[in-house]
Formats: structure tokens, sequence, C-alpha cells
């Protein structure tokens, strides 16, 4: 007799939507039982902000089990299912269309194990985030307020590190803890970033490699570059959306860390490095922003920071990557 064939999908679900609801059957129909993963009220927090989820971890499963399509919902505290994954060994895995198969957490062992992966495209119109936005009453930017471009500036800038203090700091320090972990294992830090998070990235990695406040030894820290005509060796076809993940498979080793750094979170190459950090068996921390759930949603740990504009997020990226080198100076102090 045929066993059951079991399909597997993750998400947050916070607000049901007909969106959903589509892809819950057309991931049933590829097979005989439908397991849903849902993150914990924590994990979502971690991924979507301070502000989520609107409604709790068992509310969340309650509804799912109310739809026909769906025969079990586990709730994972995780930012990835990547533990349930292997724990379920499901056959078919289904993701939304807005993941590609080369971004989806546990594809490579699903396949592995002779199972199926699919990216089932979206039903147009509906996100549990535009439903959210639609209720808000909406409070004006400091830049929208009066005063000269010093004074909204200066505002907004502070507006920004007050929700970092309120929403941000336990991510914060767990992402500080896997730093000091990769450290004291003798690993070391990788960080990449496009545009400004390029440069936010080889500041970064110079502070670790020699801090500029402190005298003490320095740490391995490399930071990826976008330039093309020094790494021949590493991307002959010189794919943009490769040239990060190319690096990592370089240079990376299991134990080491990678500080993937993105204001939007979804950057195609620093999504793609990411996963081939993963599959090097590297540890992943995020640094995005306020819309940053993709990135966030790949990481072991991720500081998302509560604005949409990227000059504030990379101010605070800084902020935050300097407090990073403290509790390392901190911790390896003589």
């Amino acid at each position: 007799m045929e066993m059951a064939k079991t399909v597997f999908t993750n998400g947050c679900f916070d607000l049901i939507h007909p969106g959903h609801v589509d892809l819950l059957d057309r991931a049933r129909n590829l097979g005989d039982r439908l397991v849903v993963g849902i993150n914990s009220d924590s994990s979502v927090r971690a991924i979507k902000g301070s502000e989520r989820p609107v409604q709790s971890q068992d509310d969340r499963r309650a509804v799912l089990l109310g739809l026909k399509s769906v025969d079990d919902v586990i709730i994972f505290d995780e930012l990835t299912p990547e533990r349930l994954i292997k724990e379920l060994k499901p056959d078919v895995l289904v993701k939304g269309g807005d993941w590609k198969e080369s971004e989806i957490i546990g594809a490579d062992f699903v396949k592995a194990h002779n199972g199926k992966v699919f990216s089932l495209p979206l039903k147009d119109g509906f996100s549990s985030s535009r439903i959210i936005e639609k209720l808000k009453t909406v409070e004006p930017e400091a830049s929208e307020k009066n005063g000269t471009i010093i004074q909204k500036s200066l505002a907004e800038h502070l507006a920004v590190f007050e929700r970092v203090v309120a929403g941000q700091c336990g991510a914060i320090g767990s992402c500080a803890e896997l730093i000091i972990e990769t450290l004291r294992n003798g690993n070391k830090i990788l960080l990449c970033g496009n545009g400004g998070s390029a440069a936010d990235a080889q500041h970064i990695a110079a502070e670790f490699v020699g801090r500029y406040e402190t005298e003490r030894r320095a740490f391995p820290a490399i930071a990826l570059t976008t330039d093309t005509s020094a790494l021949t060796a590493l991307a002959n076809d010189y794919d943009f959306e490769k040239i990060f993940a190319r690096q990592v498979e370089a240079l990376a080793v299991g134990g080491d860390c990678l500080i993937a750094i993105s204001t939007s979170g979804n950057s195609p190459n620093v999504i793609a490095a990411v996963m081939a950090a993963r599959r090097a068996g590297c540890t992943v921390i995020g640094l995005t922003g306020a819309r940053g759930k993709k990135l966030a949603s790949l990481c072991d740990a991720c500081v998302l920071v509560p604005s949409d504009r990227t000059a504030r997020i990379q101010e605070a990226h800084i902020a935050i990557a300097h407090i990073w080198c403290e509790s390392v100076d901190i911790e390896f102090a003589s």
C-alpha cells in the first residue's frame, strides 16, 4: 500500500485572506496531507517588527485548522522552518511565488530525499501587511513636520532610534551572542551589502579587524565586494546576483558567520549569499529595514530597523554594529 504523501508549507499567516486560502488549497492538491508550519509570536516579531503579529499563535493556528485544506498546524520558534522540515521529511515543499526555489529554506533537503519543491503563483491583490496598513491611522513622519532640514533629519533620526530601543534590543543582543560564539570558536565574520550597505559592510569589517576606540587583538572579518574586476577567479560570467554567493562559496567554512546587510531585505545577490552561507553551515545574521521580512525569515537572527528611509536604516545599522563590537570587546577583554 502506497504511503500518504505529506505536503508542507510555512509562514506567519497573521490575517488569513483569499490569497492564503487559494495557496493552501493548491498545496493540498499536491499530496494527501497538508502540514502548515507557523512562526511563533516571538519569531513573527523578529521577522516583521514589534507590532506584529495581530493575532496570537494559538488564534492563527485555530483559524488555519478550520480550513478544509489543512490537516495539521505546527508552531515553530526559529526564524526559519529548517529544523521542522528536517524532522517532518515532507514529500512536497511549497512556498508562494514571491520565493524563488533557490531561496526556499529546506528545498535542498527535500530534493535530496527524492521530494519535490514548488513555488506556486500567488493570487493577485492580497497581502496581510497591506490589510494592516489600510487599518492604521498614519502618523506624519518627522520629515513632514515643520522645521529646517537639519531639525527634520535629526528628529527623524531620533524617532528611529527610539523605536529601535523599544523593539529591537533583544534581536541586537541575540546577534551579538552569535558573533561572539563565532569568534570564540576561531571562525571568521563575512559581510555583504549593496550600494550604501556595501560601505556599511566595509566599515563594520574594519571595526572588527581594528577597533578604532580600543586597542585589542584583531578579529577575522571580510567584507565581500561587488567589484567584478577583482573577482575573475570567482565569477567568470560576472552574474551580479551570484557574486556574493560565489565569494561565500570560496571563502566560507562551517561555523563562520555571514552578516547580510540589505535595507530593503530583498536584494537578490544578498539573498543568494545567505542561501550559500546556509549550505556551507554558516550562521547568518541579517541587518535590514522595516520591510525586510524576506531577509529576516532566512536568517538565524536579524535586526529590523523600523524605518522605510534608506539613510535612517543605514545610520542605525552602523550604530548597531558598533554595539556588537563593544560586546566583543567586553567578552574578550584581557
